[in-house]
């Protein structure tokens, strides 16, 4: 553990909570933890979890204007549902993201859970994708998410970084019930 896995951790925690939360914050202070998870997934050989990073900040920047700009009446963003045909889609590209991503890694790289970490990448961007458009299914994806990132950060020795999935699981349940709840939610 670094002073610079503690200080993302700390990040992760608090724009996951802001979001829950519905606070627009929530996506420059991710792109802050983002960044620095970058650097930190390099460190550790694993490359699927380090481009998910940079391309989770483009996704906040992307979050950031959703939220804040992108309805339709230019008001907030207000939570909806997605249809079967929409999530099974999304799963859809999410593993054939997966299965190229970990094709890629274990033949060109020395990436050290190649196949995992690149479905775990897979469809963390379905699920990043998902909350940036305030869908309410991107909390149960998370949930499976960080349950998964736990063992993979566990077996990798980043105890840490375990523990904030963790935590990241815990907020996302409480997301998923809070969001569930939001009298705005919209079919």
């Amino acid at each position: 553990m670094s002073g610079l896995e503690l200080f993302a951790a700390a990040l992760g925690v608090i724009a996951v909570w802001l979001t829950v939360r519905q606070n627009p914050w929530c996506w420059p202070i991710g792109l802050v933890m983002v960044l620095l998870y970058s650097w930190i997934f390099f460190e550790v050989k694993l490359y699927s979890d380090m481009l998910l990073q940079v391309v989770y900040a483009g996704l906040q920047i992307y979050g950031w204007w959703q939220w804040t700009q992108g309805s339709a009446t230019h008001g907030k963003r207000h939570v909806t549902l997605l249809d079967g045909k929409s999530i099974a889609l999304g799963l859809a590209v999410g593993a054939v993201g997966s299965l190229l991503l970990g094709a890629a890694m274990a033949h060109w790289t020395d990436a050290a859970q190649p196949w995992l970490d690149a479905a775990l990448t897979g469809f963390s961007l379905v699920a990043q994708l998902w909350m940036a458009q305030k869908r309410l299914q991107c909390w149960p994806l998370w949930i499976a998410l960080d349950i998964i990132f736990v063992g993979l950060f566990i077996y990798k020795a980043m105890y840490l970084t375990a523990g904030l999935y963790g935590l990241f699981a815990l907020l996302a349940v409480h997301g998923w019930r809070t969001w569930r709840t939001d009298p705005a939610l919209r079919t």
